[in-house]
């Protein structure tokens, strides 16, 4: 139809602690989500997922973007911009980028993620 239902899932280290609300009926969703999580002090990576939400199969994966702890290290301020997704089925082309904001608070020992899913296309 030309069109997605896509949402987004935050995971850090492989464990799912956000899930957006779910844009209908779009390609050029706004979600404008502010998340603040406690962080393990040894997590190596967050990688978020935009999906497309199906009610009557599973919910296909559009792509993702991971960042890496060494990332966030070179961006003690944060990380702010447009990603491009990449695929995460070998076999399936993508095309696309989502806009977050990204930034770790706190000292090594009470580290928060402050994350933002402003928008994807």
């Amino acid at each position: 139809t030309g069109s997605s239902d896509p949402y987004c899932i935050v995971k850090i280290d492989d464990e799912a602690i956000i899930r957006t609300a779910t844009v209908w009926k779009t390609l050029s969703p706004f979600w404008g989500e502010e998340y603040e999580v406690q962080l393990q002090p040894s997590f190596h990576s967050i990688s978020i997922y935009v999906m497309d939400e199906d009610a009557l199969s599973r919910d296909d994966v559009i792509g993702k973007v991971c960042i890496t702890r060494d990332m966030l290290v070179e961006h003690p301020k944060g990380y702010s911009g447009w990603m491009s997704l990449s695929e995460v089925d070998p076999d399936e082309e993508v095309q696309g980028e989502i806009h977050l904001r990204v930034e770790v608070l706190g000292s090594q020992g009470s580290q928060r993620l402050h994350c933002s899913v402003l928008e994807a296309r």
